[in-house]
């Protein structure tokens, strides 16, 4: 047995095959991929990584079993999963994802050759469990895969409470001892919601169900505003939001320059991918930039319901064409120009069950606090555009031309942090 000390869940004692799994490569790689990407930028003591974190899922995991009851088999095969969940991130966690999906056709929870190789390979058949088996459990998929990776899963709980531990923002705090005991499997149907809105007892859906138990819809609750909190100053905070359009342009523009293949990236860590940029003629700037914290600016700040229909639909094609026709009216070089238009808003946690009277509820049926929580994230997302401060003023008004932006509509400014007193609160 291990025993880890830990920032959030103090001592973590690891067995059986997870403790096999933390000295393999594909584990000891995630050391190197930091937890939060570029959000450093911003709060300096974000510096935790995917490996940490990974152990704090496996931690969450072996609790929430223990109290489920579940053991033998099944309960390695989760307990694997919670280890090696993270283990297809690339450079910068998700950062790089849409680009390095567009090319090879794999997300991060796509590690079916990640498993069945090499140790981490090994290291399964070992303990006779099926990599394949782990892989769909790491993908959301088969019996009790709910628990690793859902709307209720231990990835998120975790993760919100080590974010906000290392950002030092207050709005992540969840009740993660309350959260694993109250979770419990129901068979799917078995005590739904007699109306069936949500197709929770369709039959395309197998297993039994996650669950929270009676009288946790504020417990439920809590995760989706620990969330909605910490996503417009932690996750897509403006400057965190720069600086890793940045790097996703200087990842697009190495693939193309040098014979790095796009699964080639997908591997590498944090390290390994700025010392490409860096060594790279055409992305050698970029890299630049980012060593010094001299980052594009905003040309452009707009609020979702002054971005055209045409603009929120655009794929990354013509998102492309689109920053050469701005870059062109503005006058400066392509490079100087990113346009930045996040995913449509969702929230993931809103589908979550909780028991409701003996019923088995969505979250978002019972809860009046998830329309308002979703109002509040479709008025956070921002389209932004980026560009060198000598040229954002330019480059805003030709952005605001090509795209069909309403002028009076554009967010020209985004408040910074203001020094006080506390004798101004007396």
């Amino acid at each position: 047995m291990l025993t880890v000390k830990d920032t959030v869940h103090d001592h973590i004692e690891i067995d059986g095959v997870a403790a096999d799994l933390v000295d393999t490569p594909a584990l000891q790689r995630l050391r190197h991929v930091k937890q939060l990407g570029t959000v450093q930028l911003v709060y300096p003591s974000a510096n935790h990584t995917r490996f940490e974190h990974s152990l704090g899922v496996y931690h969450l995991a072996n609790r929430a079993l223990d109290h489920l009851g579940i053991e033998g088999k099944r309960a390695d095969r989760i307990e694997a999963a919670a280890m090696l969940h993270d283990v297809g991130h690339g450079p910068f966690s998700h950062n790089l994802e849409s680009l390095t999906h567009r090319r090879t056709g794999k997300y991060h929870d796509d590690v079916d050759e990640l498993l069945a190789t090499g140790a981490v390979g090994e290291v399964l058949r070992d303990h006779d469990l099926d990599p394949d088996r782990i892989a769909e459990i790491v993908a959301g998929e088969g019996p009790y895969a709910g628990l690793v990776s859902g709307e209720l899963d231990v990835d998120r709980m975790d993760y919100l409470v080590r974010d906000a531990y290392h950002t030092g923002v207050p709005y992540g705090t969840i009740d993660t001892e309350r959260f694993v005991r109250e979770l419990t499997f129901v068979e799917r149907g078995a005590g739904a919601d007699a109306d069936g809105p949500d197709g929770w007892s369709g039959p395309d859906r197998d297993g039994p169900e996650l669950v929270l138990d009676e009288g946790n819809v504020q417990t439920a609750e809590s995760l989706l505003l620990a969330r909605a909190l910490m996503n417009p100053v932690v996750y897509t905070h403006h400057v965190a939001r720069i600086s890793k359009a940045m790097l996703r342009r200087a990842a697009s523009e190495l693939l193309d320059a040098t014979a790095t293949t796009a699964a080639e990236l997908r591997r590498m860590d944090d390290h390994d991918f700025l010392a490409a940029v860096r060594d790279c003629r055409a992305t050698a700037e970029f890299a630049r930039r980012y060593d010094e914290r001299d980052l594009y600016k905003l040309a452009v700040w707009a609020e979702y319901d002054d971005v055209p229909d045409r603009v929120h639909d655009a794929d990354r094609a013509a998102e492309t064409a689109l920053e050469r026709e701005i870059a062109a009216e503005a006058g400066v070089a392509r490079d100087h120009v990113i346009l930045d238009v996040p995913p449509e808003p969702t929230m993931r946690e809103s589908t979550a069950r909780v028991t409701v009277n003996g019923e088995i509820r969505r979250l978002e049926r019972q809860s009046p606090l998830v329309s308002a929580l979703r109002t509040a994230q479709r008025n956070q997302w921002r389209l932004g555009v980026y560009a060198p401060e000598p040229a954002t003023d330019r480059v805003g008004r030709a952005a605001a031309d090509v795209l069909g932006l309403d002028p009076d509509g554009l967010v020209t400014e985004v408040r910074g942090a203001m020094p006080t007193t506390l004798d101004e609160f007396e």
